[in-house]
């Protein structure tokens, strides 16, 4: 996959108040970015402005639209989004604290930490469904963007790219750190 994807630069989405501890699984949860947040995605535009991107590309989420825009005013770029980027579907834990879940569901919450293709969110997606739906989301891009394109999702979509280059696949995802306005080059 890496080899497929020269010219594509990933970046995680500013702070919101979901990403503060105790965090909150957020997935399909259409949550804004805090003020710090949008700090950041202003220090993303001023590191980006230094790099000639010549399209931009954005999950539909309003977190990462948001950053998407501010980052987008800075270079010039109006950003284009795919419903493919978004942050895995967390299904019912969706809104929950990570520390809830540990306590209501102690065998998903282990599940989910020992990760791998197979793992599914209750009434959610697979950490696979994730992988698939945004390395399609990604090969289209590469196949129709102009290049370099930056594309600004989320952490878990950015880990599942990470995994697709290492032997150890979807086991390794929480092994990759992905901080608030990361930026990843394929």
């Amino acid at each position: 996959m890496a080899d497929g994807y020269s010219g594509l630069l990933l970046a995680r989405h500013g702070q919101t108040n979901d990403n503060l501890e105790p965090i909150r699984a957020q997935g399909f949860s259409d949550t804004p970015l805090n003020e710090r947040g949008r700090a950041q995605a202003h220090e993303l535009a001023d590191r980006v402005a230094t790099i000639e991107i010549a399209s931009l590309w954005t999950s539909d989420l309003q977190r990462a639209t948001e950053t998407a825009e501010i980052v987008g005013r800075r270079i010039g770029l109006t950003p284009r989004a795919d419903a493919r980027l978004r942050e895995g579907n967390r299904g019912d834990w969706e809104g929950r604290l990570f520390i809830d879940i540990e306590r209501d569901d102690p065998a998903g919450y282990a599940a989910w930490l020992r990760a791998g293709p197979d793992f599914r969110f209750p009434g959610g997606e697979s950490l696979q469904e994730h992988a698939d739906r945004v390395a399609a989301a990604l090969s289209d891009i590469h196949a129709v963007a102009e290049l370099p394109a930056l594309i600004v999702c989320h952490r878990g979509s950015i880990r599942t790219v990470l995994c697709s280059r290492d032997p150890r696949g979807l086991d390794a995802f929480h092994e990759y750190e992905v901080p608030n306005t990361t930026v990843v080059a394929l």
